[in-house]
């Protein structure tokens, strides 16, 4: 009898070995084919011994004639042209009906024109977001497909048992929306995952250089903090990063060169952002403290250099918050409660991108069916998505999540706290970027009046560009002549 496989792999790097593992387990026969056909051969002699339903083939032909039809095949490789070239490989021994997906962290762009071209020749295409790295992927991630929608009923079985489970029994994994919808919301899960990853790190920052905390103090703080309301795999993982020590004892992440690095999702989500005009400022905040840790070299020569707070105490340019017992303790609290509402901020802001994203693109996005996406498997996992996906059951058109009963409690309970950790870390020299925008931003979203009729007026000024009266009706354009000497023609409307 012929092998036949359910669905095929190409791509056996650590998150495609592990997929192919999975999929085993939940009893799909799996087809794999790696350009470097060595690594078929070393997987099947390894992580995959004496399982006799993964069939490794060695030619493109080869791999192909293992599926069964409607042939799937899942590309695991490096977004950007890998997959086209892939795509252009495994097309003439394709049929009208067979199904491409795309399970890299491809710009989603790329996800929209290809799911175009590939339905022009009869083919069906998904582009999915896997979340969750390596253990995710093996244990069960995060899926967010999109695609071709005449895609999904052939692959949401096999989809939907790899994937991450919740409390209830859920499936981490639902369709997205058509074209390259499956992609935006994994970019912009990954911009969350830059934000929630910046305010820990800033929480960290505080606690080290304000507080003067040993790493193991630290651990104690994340173990507590993990066990309420900020329960997530961030936290869980830096719990677990402070307590690791290095061979002669020390803690290592107090070894570890202080220079982020960064594959690209980040910075799609903010240029994504700028392009709509959604203040994601959250993630763009995030992005740029990267860069800014790029810059090591010239930090080290800045901080000999220019002066900060003018207090004893303290090393690396910034002073001690000189807190202990009492004191300390409530700080901490305060700390835990300033980063809870920066953290539901960069969420909200993320669900503002795609809500608009969705209006542009006319994809039907269903937001607490991304809530449950990322309720298990995924990077941003935390306890209160449960609560984001409330709020939209409750209201499907909530505007904002801020907007939202249980969140609007939860910021009337934390700025308080919110408040005072940004002010003695500003006093302190301490720098913390991404706790004090989603301040601002959650200050700005809640002012009635901002000053941007004082900017209207200066653009107007020098750029005859008009501006709108709050005593007229909307809509209606105006133009001052300041100057006394400049004409009366205006330069036309302005965006939004």
């Amino acid at each position: 009898m012929d092998k036949k496989a359910d669905i095929g792999l190409i791509g056996l790097a650590v998150m495609g070995q592990n997929l192919v593992l999975n999929m085993n387990d939940h009893g799909y026969a799996v087809a794999v084919y790696n350009r470097t056909v060595s690594k078929v051969d070393e997987f099947l002699a390894d992580a995959a011994k004496g399982r006799d339903t993964i069939y490794g083939a060695h030619s493109i032909e080869e791999f192909v004639a293992l599926l069964s039809r409607p042939r799937k095949l899942m590309l695991m490789v490096k977004a950007g042209e890998v997959v086209d070239q892939f795509i252009e490989l495994v097309l003439p021994y394709l049929e009208p009906g067979d199904i491409i997906i795309d399970g890299g962290n491809s710009h989603y762009p790329d996800s929209t024109r290809r799911t175009k071209y590939l339905k022009d020749k009869g083919i069906l295409f998904v582009g999915t977001g896997v979340s969750g790295g390596e253990e995710g992927a093996r244990r069960g991630p995060s899926i967010m497909p999109g695609g071709n929608p005449e895609a999904w009923p052939q692959v949401k079985e096999i989809f939907q048992a790899i994937a991450a489970k919740t409390d209830g029994g859920e499936a981490c994994c639902e369709w997205v929306g058509d074209q390259g919808a499956g992609h935006y919301v994994k970019m912009v899960h990954n911009g969350i995952e830059y934000g929630d990853m910046q305010l820990i790190c800033e929480a960290y920052h505080v606690m080290k250089m304000g507080l003067g905390m040993s790493a193991m103090e630290m651990h104690e703080v994340f173990a507590q903090w993990n066990e309420g309301e900020l329960d997530s795999y961030l936290i869980e993982i830096t719990r677990d990063i402070l307590a690791f020590k290095d061979e002669d004892g020390s803690a290592l992440v107090e070894k570890i060169r202080d220079s982020a690095g960064q594959k690209g999702t980040g910075k799609w989500t903010g240029i994504s952002s700028l392009e709509l005009g959604v203040p994601v400022t959250l993630i763009g905040e995030a992005v740029y403290s990267r860069c800014l840790s790029a810059m090591k070299d010239e930090r080290v020569l800045a901080s000999t250099l220019l002066a900060g707070p003018a207090r004893k105490g303290g090393s690396g340019g910034v002073a001690t918050l000189a807190l202990d017992g009492a004191d300390k303790k409530g700080f901490l609290e305060d700390l835990r409660q300033a980063l809870f509402a920066s953290k539901i901020v960069s969420y909200a802001q993320g669900y503002m991108l795609m809500r608009e994203a969705a209006k542009e693109m006319g994809w039907k996005l269903n937001y607490g069916g991304i809530a449950l996406m990322w309720r298990g498997g995924c990077i941003i996992r935390s306890a209160f998505l449960g609560k984001i996906k409330e709020a939209f059951e409750k209201q499907p058109e909530l505007q904002n999540l801020l907007l939202d009963g249980y969140f609007r409690g939860v910021m009337e309970r934390c700025q308080g706290s919110w408040r005072r950790v940004i002010a003695r870390a500003v006093e302190a020299g301490i720098p913390v970027p991404a706790l004090s925008t989603a301040l601002s931003f959650y200050d700005g979203y809640r002012c009635e009046r901002l000053p941007a009729n004082l900017l209207q007026a200066q653009r107007d000024y020098f750029g005859a560009h008009s501006y709108e009266r709050l005593d007229k009706e909307q809509g209606k354009f105006f133009h001052t002549n300041w100057t006394g000497s400049g004409g009366k023609v205006s330069a036309g409307t302005y965006e939004v």
